[in-house]
């Protein structure tokens, strides 16, 4: 049986992170994983190049980009390990990087050059990686101490370190793993979902805009009333089954069945006042005068809802006028589902925070502590969720070093 002061379960993002610094802490730590592939999640993130971090989250009010039953658990975590000191590490190993906009922070070249970075410093912390390697049953002995039967054998540790992330995208091996060791141990979970996801629509209401696949254009989006309600101006993108793009997918997490999404098709312009200046000036069609406003194609699936829009301009009542600058201003529609996890970028819910320490991570089982995507903690698109996880680890293995072997 084989000895090691950590074991981490999961060669991802968080996993890796987390491995590297216990083990240059002076820590002997070993990561399994079921996949033969290391943080596949990082190598298919932002086309290739890995969204890894945002300049924009503010250290003082992390929790302001994140989702979770308690949104202020994050913050310990987030404040200190900043995108400052990501950055910084990729810079002490030369990795080139860009804004893109919004803060959102890409690799120059490839989401690989991230990867190897993890690798080589789980390399300086002589970390040991058993790779593909299941773990087929987890307990705790009679001394408090961890012993995990895997492929290659029992292992034994007084640290365990669940970083398995989510059930998103399962062709790359996204499991409910972790969630079913958090329920061994008597944790609480908040029920999982697919956030950051494409929604989905069907029937006649959907008929009109079923032919615009394709076709993107900046909106503004919101969903919810009141307290709950939660906006965002961002790219939209109509797919042949709903709605996805930036703006969908960060409206996603905020989303629940049964209830409407608001977009304003054209948040830059007045449309009452451009229509009425038509209206005076103009004697094309409607949806051609529209075609200034929004795509041309979206002017034309518009224009064909209704007769009193199939007109020149001139001719059309300011009823029918203010009516079409009102629909396409709140454009009111209920999804009837999302494309699931297999699009699902992050996964909403996790670990209830409840059970684990802000500070470090450990649940209220002694030993046994959760990061990253597993957690309660889902980020906004844009480097949010990467950043949790770089944080969530760091926070984790500095508890682990520092305690007594």
């Amino acid at each position: 049986m084989q000895h090691f002061d950590a074991i981490v379960i999961g060669a991802g993002a968080a996993g890796l992170f987390c491995a590297g610094i216990a083990g240059q802490r002076g820590l002997r730590v070993l990561v399994l994983d079921h996949s033969e592939k290391v943080a596949e999640k990082i190598r298919i993130s932002g086309g290739g190049r890995a969204n890894f971090t945002n300049r924009d989250l503010d250290p003082h009010a992390p929790h302001k980009h994140f989702i979770s039953a308690n949104p202020n658990f994050c913050r310990s975590a987030l404040s200190r390990y900043t995108p400052a000191d990501f950055i910084g590490l990729l810079q002490r190993h030369d990795i080139a990087f860009h804004e893109k906009h919004k803060g959102q922070l890409f690799c120059d070249r490839s989401a690989e050059d991230l990867i190897q970075m993890l690798l080589r410093e789980c390399e300086a912390g002589g970390v040991q990686r058993w790779q593909p390697c299941g773990v087929k049953a987890i307990r705790v002995d009679g001394e408090g101490m961890y012993e995990l039967d895997t492929d290659q054998g029992i292992v034994r540790s007084r640290s365990v370190v669940v970083a398995t992330g989510g059930l998103s995208i399962p062709k790359i091996g996204a499991t409910d793993f972790g969630y079913r060791i958090a329920k061994q141990f008597g944790l609480r979970l908040v029920e999982p979902r697919p956030g950051l996801v494409p929604l989905t629509f069907d029937g006649d209401g959907w008929v009109p805009y079923a032919g615009l696949s394709g076709l993107a254009l900046p909106v503004r989006i919101e969903t919810g009333d009141k307290k709950s309600r939660m906006s965002f101006n961002e790219d939209l993108l109509f797919t042949h089954r709903g709605l996805s793009g930036p703006a969908v997918l960060q409206i996603s997490s905020y989303w629940h069945d049964n209830t409407p999404i608001r977009l304003n098709l054209a948040p830059d312009a007045d449309l009452p006042a451009a229509l009425a200046r038509a209206k005076a000036t103009s004697r094309k069609l409607i949806a051609n005068e529209l075609a200034g406003l929004v795509p041309s194609r979206l002017a034309d699936a518009w224009a064909q809802q209704e007769a009193d829009w199939q007109r020149p301009v001139a001719e059309a009542s300011d009823k029918a006028l203010a009516r079409l600058a009102e629909r396409l201003s709140r454009w009111e529609i209920t999804p009837t589902g999302t494309e699931g996890y297999k699009k699902a970028e992050v996964t909403l819910g996790g670990v209830d925070t409840r059970d684990l320490s802000s500070q470090t991570l450990e649940s209220k089982q002694p030993g046994l502590y959760f990061i990253g995507e597993v957690v309660d903690v889902t980020g906004w698109l844009g480097g949010y969720n990467f950043q949790w996880a770089w944080a969530s680890a760091h926070a984790c293995a500095v508890a682990l070093g520092s305690q007594p072997n």
